[in-house]
């Protein structure tokens, strides 16, 4: 969000912190991981697809044979997501950074909705579901 609350579609600040916590860049911090081109592996064996935004269709939904324009009115586009294949589970993560009250706090009034959505998309295919929101702590802490 730009400070003032206003033109937050063209700050910078979201996409810094979206960067800042990469999936790929934490799981590659952990020995024996290894995150590389949207693929997991733990000692060298494939654990996990990763997919950010679009890749959840481009690569998820096409290995697990879901047409997404049968089941939704429009793409969601998760910040990240990553599938366990062995489990069948799908653990869809957003990142909302916010400097002051305004819109992210609504969005996350919405997390049921998404977390239905993702799972009217995925559990046809015998995938679980789950949501996660990762806050940025220096306005979420705030009482």
């Amino acid at each position: 969000m730009k400070k003032g609350g206003r033109g937050g579609a063209s700050t910078k600040t979201g996409l810094i912190f979206e960067k800042d916590t990469d999936l790929s860049d934490e799981i590659n911090k952990y020995k024996d991981f290894k995150a590389l081109n949207n693929e997991v592996f733990y000692k060298e064996k494939k654990i996990a697809i990763l997919c950010k935004q679009h890749k959840i269709y481009s690569i998820l939904c096409q290995k697990l044979n879901v047409n997404w324009r049968n089941i939704l009115s429009q793409r969601l586009l998760p910040d990240e997501a990553i599938f366990f294949n062995k489990e069948k589970r799908c653990v869809i993560i957003e990142k909302k950074y916010q400097t002051g009250s305004g819109s992210v706090e609504e969005k996350l009034q919405t997390c049921e909705f998404k977390l239905y959505q993702y799972k009217r998309l995925l559990e046809p295919s015998g995938v679980s579901v789950e949501l996660i929101y990762v806050l940025n702590k220096s306005w979420f802490n705030n009482s």
